[in-house]
């Protein structure tokens, strides 16, 4: 089939492209980064390496501006936030959300307030929250406990939250699903994403519902999430006191958008699975090395369900899948090099010690 894969001239971010869809006005100031038009990357080899006779694509949302797809959403958040006058924004946060919020805090020029989870929180994912400057403060708990003091905050009416319990995030993430139907020229059969606070796989649907409502599509995906073994609440049918995956963007406890989760697989005749920690390392490595895509360890979580979906013949020959790839594999470095397994050779600075320490 033919698919457009490639970044559009002339892009301006998801805003000004899917304004129509969003709920801006021409009053609204336009807090960007030139965030979307992220790629929709084939990957056949991985899909003949794990036996599933489909079109497999990845939505890489490691190539938004902070390297995850809390970009899309805290475009319009933010957005909206400095349009009602505020001049400080918070958020709880496993990483990702921090990163994007400090972002975007720094580019309208307020002040980003972020609590993370104490000893849980991914480098490269740190690192981006105190280069942006946010004020970072690290709580002694999960976040869960982080994420209600944030709420509490909010409703002391001196800042703003850009959690996914702000609806504009949830308006921003959708465009995601927009720009997977302008790719292929209409929804997939199945779309898998990794689940842990739920807001992306309630965000994709309701960007899938509103373009085919709008006819800009004709069919609609089967929406599958997936959770981590160890923090899979929305599959073990109740809050998890203390989560734990090596998947650290997915391990929540007691996620925020569990009923729009919910929903969302119901209505489109999907499901949420969980997988274990080996098989979301199994994934992660074989994408890396059969296609070169480099993702953090929570992205490989839908790819770990597809794994076991192919084995369980679930899936029919010739579908299209799209999966969603939250973020980029230099957010949590330490797991890559820990699950790669090898150090650099040593060698003299000669060829013949070069050659001898490569075998040729």
């Amino acid at each position: 089939m033919n698919v457009n894969t490639g970044k559009a001239a002339g892009w301006r971010g998801v805003i000004d492209r899917y304004s129509e869809f969003l709920p801006v006005t021409d009053q609204t100031p336009v807090v960007t980064l030139l965030e979307g038009n992220t790629p929709l990357v084939p990957v056949p080899r991985f899909a003949a390496a794990i036996g599933a006779k489909v079109e497999l694509f990845l939505k890489c949302e490691g190539l938004n501006p902070t390297c995850s797809f809390k970009d899309r959403g805290m475009t319009l958040a933010v957005s909206k936030a400095v349009e009602k006058g505020a001049q400080v924004i918070v958020c709880a946060s496993t990483g990702n959300t921090s990163a994007s919020a400090a972002a975007y805090a720094a580019r309208a020029g307020i002040k980003c307030v972020v609590l993370l989870p104490e000893g849980n929180v991914a480098l490269g994912k740190l690192a981006q929250a105190l280069i942006y400057g946010a004020e970072t403060v690290e709580v002694r708990g999960g976040f869960d406990a982080a994420l209600n003091i944030v709420r509490e905050l909010g409703l002391t009416g001196l800042v703003e939250v850009v959690n996914s319990v702000n609806p504009y995030r949830i308006e921003g993430q959708k465009t995601a699903a927009f720009e997977i139907c302008d790719a292929l020229g209409d929804a997939p059969d199945f779309h898998f994403l990794p689940v842990g606070n739920a807001g992306n796989i309630t965000a994709n649907w309701k960007g899938y519902r509103e373009y085919h409502a709008a006819e800009k599509s004709d069919t609609l995906p089967k929406m599958f999430g997936w959770q981590a073994a160890g923090a899979a609440p929305i599959v073990d049918g109740h809050p998890i006191d203390n989560p734990q995956s090596v998947a650290t963007a997915i391990r929540i406890g007691n996620p925020a958008s569990w009923q729009g989760a919910t929903s969302a697989v119901q209505e489109s005749a999907g499901s949420i699975g969980k997988v274990s920690d080996d098989e979301i390392l199994h994934a992660y490595q074989l994408l890396a090395r059969t296609e070169g895509v480099f993702v953090e360890p929570a992205s490989a979580a839908p790819l770990a369900g597809l794994i076991r979906c192919v084995k369980l013949d679930q899936i029919p020959a010739g579908s299209i899948i799209v999966a969603t790839m939250t973020g980029h594999g230099l957010k949590d470095p330490d797991i890559a090099i820990k699950q790669a397994g090898v150090t650099p050779k040593r060698a003299e600075a000669t060829l013949e010690s070069v050659r001898a320490a490569i075998g040729l």
